[in-house]
Parts: C-alpha cells; structure tokens; sequence
C-alpha cells in the first residue's frame, strides 16, 4: 500500500459569525509573533482584550457589509478539495486546513492528524510569501501544538513561500490579463495597475524579514511575463496602529495618481490567495468610494486567486517537490 500523506495548509483564518469577530481579534492579538516587546508575556492578554474590545464594534460593520462573516475558509476549503483531488491522481493524500486565529485552528489539525496513520507530514503555507507574522506565526504555533502531544511526528517538510513559482506568476498574469478586458474601449497606456500587497511593520524588515524583497521579486516577474504597454506601481494597505508600515499606502498611491490626472485603476492584490476584508470590504468599498470622490472613472478589482486552476497546480507541484 502507497506512503499516506498529510498536507496541512495554512491560513489566517476569519470570524465565521459577527459573534466571532471579537474571539477573533482576541486570538490575533494574543499571537506573541503579532504583540512582541519586552515583558510582552505579561502584558499580552490584557492587552488584546483591551484591542479586540475596542476594535470589535467597528469590523463588525465591516463584515455586515460582506456578508456577515469572513469567506476566508470557504474558499480555503475549495482549494483544499482541489488540491486533495489533484495529488490522489499520483499519490494517497489528505489535505487538512488549519487556520491561525479561527476555527479549525491548528490544536484541533494536530489532533485529527494523530488519529490516522500517515507517514510523510507536508506544511504549506498560504501565505505565498514569507513573513514573520505570517508563515512564521502559523509554523510556531504548528510546533507548539505538535510539542503538546505524545508521539506525535516531531519531522514536517515545510514550503516556506512560493513568492517566484512560475505556476504562481501565470496564475496572476492570467487573472490581470481577464481583468484588463473590463478596459477593452481604452489603451493599455491609460490604464494603472495598481499592485497592493498586506503592509508589515517597517521594523520586521530592517531585522531581515524577507517579504518586502520577495513581494517586488512577485511583482517584476508578473510585469515581465504579462508585457502589458500599463503603468504599475507597488503599495501596501492595511496598516493597523502607530508604528510605521512599509510604505507607499494604497490610499496615498490613489490620491498621487488621481492627483496626476489618472483616472482608469485596476487595483491587483497580489499577496492574497483567497478573497477576504482586506479586498472585499478595505479595497472593493473604502478605496473604490475614495476613488471615485478624486475623480476616477473605471476602477476595477482584479479577483483573488482563490481555486484558479493553475493556482491548484502551483500548489500540487509544490506538494510533489517535497515528497
């Protein structure tokens, strides 16, 4: 009988009811790779009650507007099935989803794990590329959970991003390429693409974490594989707090451009894999309405990549590599 294998893919995870969204900011500000400063340890819960309490009321109107909850796991559990069903074609394999700040979280993947019998372990992260706060968190709290049990398999394989995988790169190419037909009545010069990647804490790079660098290596192997004849420019959103975030901001990035004239925007989330607030709420509601008050005509949102067939296949051949 053929090696069974675990896949466990890894995801922030959302609030799956508006009665989860404070247990989920909770959990996400508890995250020690999230609120780290000396005697952090301490201080840490309090705190994050404190921020979920204060922050809860205000994401919740946030995901009323999207439906009441987050599709983060709707859409990872799709990828998942398409994942399962792609390497069962070559290999015997079961695909489990553990998110990091909402159900099903990593302590309950570890338990359904141990009940079966597999003999190769496989980590991937969602997160096509790697930050601390990101891979980083998820892969900590995997080897806390897997230190909590007997006999557990101390060995994983681990993808730690994928940042610059051909199949990665094609399957964005392919989603802007369908995206630019909604400009089809205008030249490819009148149109900006618009590249948002999730900011990070300025300070998580100056101490070597590789996002910043990996994103801008995403973003020249798209332009130099797409060949479009459109303007790009590379910004982050989502900045939460006071320290600073890498920099320009998506909202500066529309008013510069606005501000020049520009008026036809595809805006291309290149650092999420699924869609979520981020794009359905931040991006496709907030900025599109900021957007339109500067005077932009066309403002179009490129979809997540979610269970794109050559995303799957991305995700199959990464799995294969390390089997």
């Amino acid at each position: 009988m053929p090696d069974k294998i675990a896949v466990v893919l890894f995801q922030l995870g959302g609030p799956d009811s508006l009665d989860a969204v404070k247990p989920f900011l909770y959990n996400l500000f508890c995250d020690p790779d999230i609120i780290d400063f000396p005697g952090a340890f301490l201080a840490r819960k309090p705190l994050a009650r404190f921020i979920s309490s204060r922050r809860s009321e205000k994401v919740i109107e946030k995901y009323q507007i999207i439906g009441g909850k987050s599709p983060i796991l709707e859409h990872t559990k799709t990828q998942a099935a398409s994942l399962e069903r792609e390497l069962n074609k070559t290999i015997s394999a079961k695909v489990f989803i553990a998110m990091r700040y909402w159900h099903p979280l990593t302590e309950e993947v570890v338990t359904s794990i141990q009940k079966e019998q597999f003999e190769k372990i496989i980590l991937l992260p969602l997160y096509p590329h790697y930050s601390k706060a990101t891979t980083g968190s998820s892969l900590n709290e995997w080897n806390r959970q897997c230190a909590l049990k007997k006999n557990f398999p101390s060995s994983a394989k681990t993808i730690s991003s994928f940042h610059n995988h051909p199949l990665y790169i094609e399957a964005i190419v392919e989603n802007i390429q369908k995206a630019l037909m909604k400009f089809s009545h205008i030249s490819q010069e009148e149109v900006d693409l618009i590249v948002s990647a999730h900011g990070t804490p300025a300070s998580l790079v100056k101490k070597g974490d590789p996002y910043k660098e990996q994103i801008e290596e995403t973003v020249r192997l798209v332009m130099e594989r797409g060949q479009w004849n459109s303007t790009h420019t590379l910004c982050y959103q989502s900045k939460v707090g006071p320290v600073k975030w890498l920099e320009p901001s998506l909202r500066e990035t529309i008013q510069n451009l606005a501000a020049n004239g520009r008026k036809h925007f595809l805006i291309i989330p290149i650092s999420f894999v699924t869609e979520h607030l981020e794009t359905l709420n931040e991006i496709n509601i907030e900025i599109r309405r900021e957007a339109e008050q500067l005077g932009v005509e066309q403002f179009e949102l490129m979809p997540a990549l979610n269970d794109s067939p050559k995303f799957i296949q991305c995700l199959t051949e990464l799995v294969m590599e390390k089997v």
